[in-house]
């Protein structure tokens, strides 16, 4: 099982469009997770993350090197790929994401706190990350609660 998926520029810029109040310059994304997460390459050789859960964008790896060696541990798989979410959703409840789909929960964790694999479904790439810029965008710096 690929844990990670490829989209074209076109699909990644209509994703981010809901996304500007980050600043990707300089930064190209590469792959997802299968839950949406990017993998973004900077003009400098660094890498990268954009966490859409927490709506965080973050550089966690000096280069590609760095970041393969990360991916390449359960830990970082589990971290950034959330191998065992995927793996529960494609292995347990028989979920197959087509070209341009992705996993996700409805409603979003970040409203509801759930991250259970019972309520993870198939959706399409696009309106996920879009939708979850949003959200983000609208909710940025308000108190918890």
């Amino acid at each position: 099982m690929d844990l990670t998926k490829q989209f074209s520029e076109e699909q990644f810029a209509h994703a981010l469009d809901s996304w500007g109040w980050l600043s990707f310059a300089g930064r190209t994304p590469r792959f997802a997770s299968l839950f949406g997460d990017l993998f973004l390459e900077a003009d400098d050789g660094s890498w990268w993350f954009l966490d859409t859960f927490e709506g965080e964008l973050s550089r966690p790896w000096a280069d590609r090197a760095a970041m393969d060696a990360v991916l390449a541990t359960e830990q970082g798989q589990d971290r950034y790929l959330r191998a065992g979410l995927a793996v529960g959703a494609y292995q347990r409840r028989g979920l197959r994401p087509g070209p341009a789909q992705i996993y996700a929960w409805a409603p979003p964790p970040m409203l509801t706190g759930s991250f259970a694999t019972d309520e993870i479904k198939v959706f399409g790439f696009v309106p996920v990350v879009h939708v979850a810029g949003q959200i983000h965008g609208q909710t940025r710096g308000r108190a918890a609660g």
